[in-house]
C-alpha cells in the first residue's frame, strides 16, 4: 500500500515509526544500562543497536547498489570462515567503536538514509538479502521486524511493558505468515503442503486472517503473541495462542521469520519481563 500524501509505501512510514519508538526506549537507558546483558543470548543493548546498525548498513547497500551488497556480504562470510565473531564482523562493517548514545545517533542516521533510499525504489522492485531476494515492501517490513523483535529484549531487561501495539504490527504478522515455508526450508525440513489457518485479534479490535480454507491446522489468538513467536522473542508455550493440528504445532515450535541460518526458539519460561 502506498501513502497517497507522500508517495511512499506505508511500510516505510511504519519502519520510521518503529525506529522512533525504539529510539525513545534507548534514550531512557542510563549509562550502565547499555552494557547489561539481556535474556537474548546475553546481548547487551549496545550489542543490539550495533547489530541493527550493521544490518541497516547492509540493507542500505542493497537498496543503493546490489554489487556493493554482494561485496559486503561476501566479505562478512569470509571473515566468519576465518573465525571472526559476529561482533567482530559488525564492528568492522560499522567502522567505529562508538558506544551508548553515540552509537544510537549513528544508527538513527543510517536508518534515515535507508528509509530515503527505499522510498526511491519502485514498489515492485526486488532487493538482495542474506536469504531469498525480497520485494521492497517485505524488505522494509523485515527491517521493522528486526527493530521490533530486538527491542523486546531491552523492554524485558528494563522490566517495562512496551507501548500498546498499533496497526503497524500487521506488517510483522504478515511476514510471519509469509515465511511459513522458509521456516521449514531453513531447518532442512520438508515443507508441508497445507498452510495453517491463522486468525488473529488485532490491536484495533478487528480480525486479521490468512489461509481461511484450512480447518484442520489453525493458529488463533492475539496478534502480539503470534508476532512474538515468529520473531522468537517468546516460546509459543508461554503465550495464549491456541494451536491446533500437527503442522501448526510444528510450525509454532520452530517458527523463524528472519533470514540467516536456522535458529532455535527460546526454551519455555526463559523470556519474560524482568
Amino acid at each position: 500500500m502506498t501513502n497517497p500524501a507522500s508517495g511512499r509505501l506505508a511500510q516505510i512510514a511504519d519502519l520510521g515509526a518503529e525506529a522512533e519508538e525504539f529510539d525513545t526506549l534507548l534514550t531512557g537507558l542510563k549509562s550502565g544500562g547499555w552494557t547489561r546483558p539481556t535474556q537474548f543470548k546475553a546481548w547487551t543493548p549496545e550489542d543490539i543497536v550495533r547489530h541493527l546498525h550493521a544490518g541497516d548498513l547492509l540493507a542500505l547497500a542493497s537498496a543503493t547498489g546490489p554489487e556493493t551488497f554482494v561485496r559486503m556480504y561476501e566479505e562478512a562470510q569470509a571473515l566468519r570462515a576465518q573465525g571472526k565473531t559476529r561482533r567482530d564482523v559488525e564492528r568492522l562493517r560499522i567502522g567505529s567503536d562508538d558506544t551508548g548514545d553515540a552509537l544510537r545517533r549513528r544508527w538513527r542516521g543510517t536508518l534515515a538514509r535507508l528509509c530515503d533510499a527505499l522510498a526511491g525504489k519502485p514498489a515492485d522492485a526486488r532487493l538482495k538479502w542474506a536469504g531469498p531476494d525480497m520485494g521492497v515492501r517485505m524488505f522494509t517490513t523485515a527491517r521493522q521486524m528486526e527493530i521490533w523483535s530486538h527491542g523486546q529484549a531491552i523492554y524485558d531487561l528494563q522490566g517495562l511493558d512496551r507501548p500498546a501495539p498499533t496497526a503497524r504490527l500487521r506488517n510483522i504478522a504478515e511476514i510471519g505468515v509469509r515465511t511459513f515455508s522458509w521456516t521449514f526450508t531453513v531447518h532442512a525440513l520438508p515443507v508441508p503442503t497445507v498452510v495453517p489457518h491463522v486468525r488473529l485479534s488485532a490491536p484495533g479490535g478487528e480480525t486479521w486472517e490468512w489461509n481461511a480454507g484450512n480447518a484442520t491446522d489453525r493458529v488463533e489468538g492475539e496478534a502480539l503473541a503470534f508476532c512474538q513467536v515468529v520473531t522468537q522473542t517468546r516460546n509459543f508455550a508461554d503465550t495464549t495462542l491456541r494451536v491446533t493440528g500437527e503442522t501448526a504445532r510444528h510450525w509454532m515450535s520452530i517458527a523463524q521469520c528472519f533470514a540467516g541460518p536456522p535458529e532455535t526458539p527460546p526454551p519455555k519460561g526463559t523470556r519474560f519481563k524482568s
